[in-house]
């Protein structure tokens, strides 16, 4: 199976993307560069706002198309990205109390309640400094202005976020060279909270390290193996089921999307300082035909 280029984006770390049916879009954020990108599947068209901090990660607001709540540097931010504009307008929702300066959003999305899970880290991976934290935002958060601590850490890098199709089970990883593990847990839809923490899968003997994922229909979680050039599906029992190449070394995470949602949709990273012979379309936007549907994405439901 061959990987169709969609969009030679170029971008230094593509993330987050978002599958938005009611237009026919692909949206996904350039990390450092603090770029909100969209391509129109229909009209082969691309446009991109520039955000004033890194965009990490994000997911549609409820009901309204240009709007987004954001996972930035200092805290979650309501994003809105206006027809014809160059930048997006941000307004705080929720500041975050970092443990260290040089921390920011990485991995995150919604629920299957629409209330909005993301997680922060040092940006020096090198350093491997375990402060990450997970939040949640939902509609009483939203209202109180501060985010909840689901005291999952410590964190170096946490990433894989995915919830199962009936939202009962969250999922969970932690990218750093160090631990490179996927967690399962218990999720109390009522209240969003993750409870019995264990590992659904350890990486480390498998190619490439767990990065942004994504769930299908039947329930089996799909994950990029950055450094590998692949992206895995792991049944729910944990088992891996199949990999499939991108011709990149560092895919970043991958969404659903087309018209029934059965295209992958996988963003990649253009590191710096390194010979690119062999992948020049690192950092581009990618599409694979898995052979599976996906499921749409939860949007925010913070009022």
């Amino acid at each position: 199976m061959s990987a169709e280029l969609v969009l030679d984006a170029r971008n230094a770390t593509g993330e987050s993307p978002v599958w938005r049916a009611c237009e026919q879009a692909l949206y996904w954020a350039d990390i450092p560069r603090g770029v909100l990108h969209r391509w129109l599947a229909g009209k082969v068209q691309h446009t991109q706002w520039q955000l004033p901090q890194m965009l990490a990660c994000m997911a549609a607001w409820n009901g309204d198309g240009r709007r987004w709540v954001a996972g930035l540097e200092d805290g979650i931010y309501e994003v809105t990205a206006e027809e014809g504009a160059e930048a997006a307008q941000v307004r705080p929702l929720a500041a975050v109390q970092h443990a260290l300066p040089g921390m920011r959003f990485n991995d995150g999305r919604c629920d299957r309640q629409g209330r909005f899970v993301a997680g922060t880290m040092f940006m020096d991976m090198a350093a491997a400094q375990a402060v990450g934290k997970v939040y949640r935002l939902g509609a009483g958060e939203l209202a109180a202005g501060a985010a909840t601590d689901l005291q999952l850490g410590p964190l170096i890098t946490p990433n894989g976020l995915a919830f199962s199709p009936d939202g009962q089970t969250m999922y969970l990883s932690d990218s750093h060279p160090s631990v490179q593990t996927i967690w399962a847990f218990d999720y109390d839809m009522a209240t969003g909270t993750p409870r019995n923490r264990r590992v659904f899968v350890d990486m480390k003997p498998l190619p490439g390290r767990p990065d942004g994922a994504a769930v299908d229909a039947d329930g089996c979680y799909w994950i990029c193996g950055n450094d590998a050039g692949l992206v895995h599906r792991f049944t729910p029992g944990g088992r891996l089921d199949r990999s499939l190449a991108v011709p990149v070394r560092k895919p970043a995470m991958c969404a659903f999307g087309g018209a029934n949602l059965d295209v992958l949709y996988v963003t990649s990273i253009r590191p710096d300082g390194v010979d690119l012979a062999e992948q020049p379309l690192a950092g581009g936007v990618f599409a694979l035909q898995p052979g599976v549907q996906g499921l749409p994405e939860p949007a925010f439901a913070g009022g």
